[in-house]
């Protein structure tokens, strides 16, 4: 059994402070009842199935969404585009050609885009991978969280898909 994330080396592994990388997956952890299951998840299959809507949501990104607002399909691109842009943790489930933006959790019917990008919320679960799963294939980290609480702001996603619902309409979003 683990005691805590910091035993974990898949959870302190990857560039940034480890100790913050810890805590960071630690604060996602408490998404489930039993967060030492997700550890467990996390250290025993790379990833961990969380619950959506307690601690955080999630905005499902089809990839044609981020590549047309990132303005190109190249990944290392993308990555930093997501990174500029959304300033927050970004999945990114390459098999199934998906982005999901983890946001602040909130009221999912408000969400302007609910057909091009759906925001998931409680009753919803999203599978996790582990701090060291950063690409290019699977389901891995386009943008890992940083700190405690790090999510990506709900209007800057928005803006995302905003603007790319504008480049494929001709600038008419």
């Amino acid at each position: 059994m683990m005691n805590g994330p910091e035993e974990s080396g898949a959870l302190g592994a990857g560039s940034g402070s480890p100790t913050l990388t810890s805590a960071a997956f630690d604060w996602l952890a408490r998404a489930q009842q039993e967060p030492q299951q997700a550890h467990w998840e996390w250290q025993e299959r790379g990833i961990a199935l969380l619950p959506l809507g307690k601690r955080f949501n999630s905005v499902c990104l089809p990839a044609r969404i981020v590549h047309t607002g990132a303005g190109t399909d190249d990944l290392d691109g993308v990555t930093r585009t997501l990174a500029e842009l959304l300033c927050g943790p970004v999945i990114h489930n390459a098999p199934q050609n998906t982005y999901y933006a983890l946001v602040e959790r909130g009221p999912v019917a408000r969400w302007r885009y609910p057909h091009e990008a759906p925001m998931l919320g409680a009753g919803h679960f999203l599978s996790v991978p582990a701090s060291d799963l950063h690409g290019p294939t699977g389901l891995h980290w386009a943008v890992r969280p940083r700190i405690v609480g790090d999510l990506c702001p709900v209007p800057a996603v928005a803006a995302l898909v905003h603007i790319a619902r504008g480049a494929r309409t001709g600038g008419h979003p």
